[in-house]
């Protein structure tokens, strides 16, 4: 098996992100304003994108948006290379936090990258989000 993550344009993202995320809402629904200024990553499982993740930095932190990993792949670590992938990136960056909106249910497995909740949460489409963060080194 052959992984590589690289950087991608965010017309590459936008079809997991929606197939993923948003499968019962318009196309246009998982596109974002900002998309022309987010650094998006993809990770690529023998030459087939199965992982996408959108980054966007503002001063000296950022904010990753729109993580999704296939239905099928997920479980296989994918997601948590590209993560990690990506955390590295951030301190390459410079940037001095790194933070994302986590669907309530994926609380846990951010957590597991060190990523701590802020006690901050909102709903969007009738889905719970707690805002998590963490500080780069």
């Amino acid at each position: 098996m052959n992984i590589i993550i690289t950087n991608i344009h965010k017309e590459e993202a936008w079809e997991i992100r929606h197939k993923v995320m948003w499968p019962d809402k318009e196309f246009e629904f998982i596109k974002l304003d900002n998309d022309e200024s987010g650094i998006h990553y993809g990770l690529y499982k023998d030459n087939q994108i199965v992982s996408v993740l959108s980054l966007f930095v503002t001063n000296n932190e950022g904010q990753f948006r729109k993580f999704a990993t296939l239905s099928e792949e997920q479980g296989n670590g994918f997601g948590s290379a590209l993560l990690n992938y990506v955390i590295k990136e951030g301190m390459n960056l410079g940037l001095k936090r790194i933070w994302c909106n986590a669907r309530e249910q994926k609380v846990g497995f951010y957590q597991k990258f060190g990523m701590q909740a802020t006690g901050e949460g909102f709903i969007k489409a009738d889905k719970e989000y707690i805002i998590m963060e963490m500080t780069l080194k």
